[in-house]
Formats: structure tokens, C-alpha cells, sequence
């Protein structure tokens, strides 16, 4: 779970009326990040473009080496015998 600092919380209303300002804190890296509160819920969190260009490139890394580990294992599985012809599963499906 993320952890909010006090000046990182910013009810909806204020940020409606004080966009320009908080927009600003996040260009200038003043602050990391701001969640921006409705109902005293965290609804939305506002980070520099930077920052998410960063998180998305790191989740495309992820995705990607996930994606490279399954391959390895259906190749692993079909090295080792651990197969079964189509006509099997959709047998079994219909059980």
C-alpha cells in the first residue's frame, strides 16, 4: 500500500480551484506525487509525466519477462513430454 505524506493529500475541491499550483509542485519535482481526496478517500493520484513515462516502461519490463517465463515453461513442457493432443482437452472439457 502507498504511504501519503500530510502536504501529498489534497481535497478535490481545493485542487479544482488551485490546479495551476499543484500541477506546478509536480513539474518542479517539489513533491513525488499527490492524491487527490474525495469523501476522505484517495480517488486519483497525480504524478509528473516523467514519473509515469517511468512506471509504464517498467511495467512493459515486467509484462515482458513474464511473458518470455511462460514461453520457457510451454517449451520446458513440451521437452519433457508434458503434452496432450487437442482432441484430449476438449474431451475432457466436455466431462
Amino acid at each position: 500500500m502507498v504511504a501519503y505524506r500530510t502536504d501529498e493529500l489534497i481535497p478535490s475541491s481545493e485542487f479544482a480551484k488551485k490546479f495551476g499550483s499543484y500541477l506546478t509542485l509536480i513539474k518542479e519535482n517539489s513533491v513525488e506525487k499527490l492524491a487527490i481526496l474525495k469523501n476522505n478517500k484517495v480517488e486519483a493520484v497525480l504524478i509528473s509525466k516523467d514519473e509515469y513515462e517511468l512506471m509504464n516502461e517498467a511495467l512493459k519490463q515486467v509484462e515482458a519477462r513474464e511473458l518470455l517465463h511462460s514461453i520457457k515453461n510451454g517449451l520446458q513442457d513440451i521437452e519433457d513430454g508434458n503434452i496432450h493432443q487437442i482432441d484430449t482437452l476438449w474431451d475432457s472439457l466436455d466431462d
